[in-house]
């Protein structure tokens, strides 16, 4: 073991940070006020304050940030504490527009008045339902209506009578005909002491049966007589319509009198200008329609549908409540979980009449979140709300013109179209769109909106410092969940344990973790273990069983691939060296599961001038980032090796026993290692797996997942068996990233296991081949025997040989050519 293998260890402490419960100034968490604020989120809860405190137009709140960081409860928080609860939104209503029903009117009211103004109209409505009916059947009503009529028929008995006088002298009778359902005088004149109609007198004469003479007569007769007649039918109908006319005024003036008395306390109560035209147009469309309060017949059937009832008959006098904010305290905050077109914007509803054709009006209109939100806040999910019809569109107009008009949307609105545009809604309200940062990116290049509606961007972190302040916030937050719970309390040792889970989630020591759902579930999931084990409280050991057992809930494929490491059939060597191949590891995520497994990385070496061939990427295998790990490899090469001859060699680097695509640059270093040993022909310790990125200078740069790839490469040394050699080569720059599970560190500890740490491709070489790496003199070769002179040795070696092969190749030729007979 070299001296550079033992500088390069890592301490046990530098592999996991650790909590000492003996620092907490509580025994348990019940001694802790719970927490009331909020925590690891300044820049966003202070772009979050901007937003909602800013009341110029376009200055709407744009959250991002993580599933899980807590946006949600954050936001729903702020809005309680920042929001002014002495104002509240005003009342809206929309009423009949008597003049043109297709356009009804917004009423605007104070809180609470406009459930007040409905309840009274209904009440109105009920009273006069009952008071018109009994004035106009009132004995004094009935009375002087009854004079009006009497009056009018002694003047048409007056006018029957002399008319009948005059028809008897004249010879003639008026006789009642009936003409189907009514009764009409016909003129006739009387032969022989009996009515005869003229025409039938007329054909006795021609016949002879009558003198002819006699008949012209009374033919002369009957046209002057019937003229008479007509002329006095006329005027008693005028009479008829002059004495209708006067009842209905009558009517109108007893109702007019009779609802104004009962409309008085309503015009008082409601001094709005828009109220009082309303009361107004509806007393005058009553007064217009008084057979309204008429007793109507029982409703008949046609078919299944009834007839309008009475309810129906009124229906165009009642309030339309569409947003009643009289028992909020403060602005709105909706939170649409929702978010259809429907749900957000409302509706006109439409229904079938017995007729079979829709119909609508004002009273269908239905508010939907927008609108009653209005005065205060809306929240919405934007990846739920953007992919329904419609939607991001409307959402858009809206806030733009700062007003909102009903319409009725469908897809198939050719077919059946509401017909009504109701007044518009001006708006005053903050909407609150939370989403993820690639969505928002997205939005702010593609739709030049976005910038001028959302103004504000509030950005959620993952994550917050590991300050002392910060940990005891943490603690308080297991206080408040434990109390909202009503949870078992939490002892020091299970807080410590906690607040460790909390750091390992974010995968740096100095960190921990602000995704409060997440740790919300941990601190439920260790009560629950607790109560199975019938303890008080909940200690460190339920916190580390309730990890295990969610790891167990989710790792049946990490168990899956280990079963096939274990049993050989995929190829993984964890003891002994191999030249040209080496042990990479590479990181699975499966949903809310990630796990580390090793993976076999191979390279071989000939003579060409291919380079350094991807097999991944030859197999549509690779990704991008990969494709650059693999171009930055072959530079760090040129720029080692190719000083002072060129680069002519065909390589190959292949993830063996890999079937689906490999991304990220975390093994090009292991690659490399692969490299230098097939070219060096020094083979590479198999017991020690590689994770790392490398420049073309040669650096080990930081990667992901290190303690997901660490803990991968232990399971497979456990189940294939320690020889007390194993470990995994590191970059230096993840070691404040090391936060490992507990077993990985007790075995470190043990010296079953150990984590390497280099800085440089020299290093790693050096450790994973037990010999010196080999640092370039001046001169430009390496010191003898060293790896790199080896590969240096192998390239020269490799150059030589294509050129000496070119020339023999071109030698050749020569002979043939000379060879061939001219032409």
């Amino acid at each position: 073991m070299t001296d550079l293998t033992e500088r390069a260890r890592v301490p046990v402490e530098n592999l996991r940070w650790r909590m000492d419960p003996e620092t907490f100034p509580f025994d348990t968490t019940q001694e802790l006020e719970p927490l009331r604020e909020i925590i690891g989120q300044n820049r966003g809860v202070e772009a979050f304050r901007f937003g909602v405190q800013m009341k110029k137009s376009g200055y709407n709140i744009f959250v991002t940030g993580r599933p899980g960081s807590g946006r949600r409860a954050t936001v729903k928080q702020l809005l309680k504490e920042i929001t002014d609860k002495d104002v509240r939104p005003q009342d809206l209503c929309y009423v009949n527009n008597f003049h043109n029903p297709e356009t009804p009117v917004l009423l605007r009211l104070k809180a609470g008045e406009g459930a007040a103004l409905k309840q009274d109209i209904k009440d109105l409505i009920h009273t006069l339902k009952r008071e018109i009916p009994n004035l106009f059947s009132s004995e004094e009503y009935t009375n002087a209506k009854k004079e009006i009529v009497e009056t009018s028929e002694k003047k048409a008995k007056s006018f029957f009578k002399s008319l009948d006088q005059k028809v008897k002298e004249e010879g003639f009778a008026l006789v009642d005909i009936q003409v189907g359902q009514v009764k009409r005088p016909e003129l006739m004149p009387v032969v022989d002491g009996q009515p005869t109609p003229i025409d039938q007198l007329e054909e006795m004469a021609e016949k002879g049966r009558f003198p002819r003479e006699e008949y012209r007569e009374k033919r002369e007769k009957y046209e002057r007589l019937k003229e008479q007649i007509e002329h006095i039918f006329k005027e008693l109908r005028d009479l008829q319509k002059e004495i209708q006319a006067n009842l209905e005024k009558m009517d109108r003036a007893a109702f007019m009198n009779a609802a104004t008395e009962l409309m008085e306390p309503i015009y008082k109560k409601y001094d709005d200008p828009k109220v009082q035209t309303y009361l107004d147009a509806m007393r005058e469309d009553m007064a217009d329609n008084l057979n309204l309060f008429q007793e109507q017949p029982q409703p008949q059937f046609m078919g299944i549908l009834p007839v309008a009832s009475e309810a129906d008959r009124f229906a165009p006098y009642a309030v339309n409540l569409l947003v009643d904010n009289g028992a909020q305290e403060g602005p709105p905050i909706i939170i649409e979980e929702y978010p259809t077109y429907k749900n957000i914007f409302g509706s006109i509803d439409r229904i079938v009449d017995r007729s079979g054709i829709w119909r609508t009006d004002f009273s269908k209109i239905k508010a939907g979140s927008l609108v009653k939100a209005n005065g205060g806040f809306l929240v919405l999910y934007l990846n739920d709300a953007i992919v329904e019809p419609g939607v991001w569109q409307e959402l858009k107009r809206a806030l733009k013109s700062k007003k909102f008009e009903f319409h009725a949307f469908d897809p198939f609105y050719f077919f059946a179209a509401s017909g009504l545009k109701p007044e518009p809604i001006d708006l005053d309200l903050k909407v609150v769109l939370i989403s993820d940062a690639y969505l928002y990116q997205l939005l702010r290049h593609y739709d030049e909106d976005v910038g001028k509606i959302f103004e504000v961007r509030a950005d959620f972190d993952t994550s917050m410092d590991k300050s002392d302040e910060n940990i005891t916030r943490l603690t308080e937050f297991i206080r408040t969940i434990t109390e909202e719970e009503n949870l078992r309390t939490f002892d020091r040792s299970a807080a410590a344990a906690l607040v460790e889970e909390t750091v390992r989630m974010t995968g740096r020591q100095e960190k921990i973790s602000t995704a409060f759902p997440n740790i919300k579930n941990l601190i439920m999931e260790a009560e629950y273990w607790a109560g199975k084990e019938g303890s008080e409280r909940v200690q460190a050991a339920h916190i580390d069983k309730a990890v295990a057992a969610k790891i167990y809930r989710s790792n049946l494929i990490e168990e899956k691939i280990q079963e096939m490491i274990t049993r050989g059939t995929l190829m993984i060597d964890v003891d002994g060296a191999v030249t040209g191949q080496v042990n990479g590891l590479a990181v699975y995520t499966l949903g809310d599961f990630s796990f580390g497994k090793p993976s076999r990385i191979t390279a071989t070496v000939a003579m060409g001038r291919a380079g350094v061939i991807n097999i991944e990427r030859e197999a549509d295998l690779s990704g991008s980032t990969h494709n650059k790990g693999v171009l930055i490899l072959s530079g760090y090469l040129r720029a080692k090796y190719a000083q002072d001859k060129p680069l002519t060699m065909s390589a190959s680097i292949a993830f063996e026993q890999s079937y689906s695509g490999v991304d990220g640059d975390s093994a090009s270093s292991t690659e490399v290692y692969a490299l230098i040993s097939s070219l060096s022909g020094v083979p590479l310790r198999q017991d020690i797996a590689v994770t790392g990125s490398v420049n073309q200078k040669g650096d080990i740069q930081a990667i992901g997942g290190v303690n997901q790839k660490i803990e991968g490469f232990f399971d497979c040394c456990t189940q294939l068996g320690f020889t007390g050699k194993q470990g995994v080569l590191i970059p230096h720059a993840n070691i404040k990233d090391l936060m490992l599970r507990k077993d990985v560190v007790n075995a470190v500890e043990n010296g079953r296991f150990h984590i390497y740490a280099v800085k440089t491709i020299d290093e790693g070489i050096e450790i994973l081949t037990g010999r010196p790496a080999g640092e370039k003199r001046k001169d430009g070769d390496f010191p003898e025997g060293s790896v790199n002179d080896l590969v240096n040795q192998r390239l020269k070696a490799l150059a030589e040989g294509l050129k000496a092969f070119g020339a023999s190749d071109e030698k050749n030729g020569r002979k043939e050519k000379k060879k061939s007979p001219s032409r």
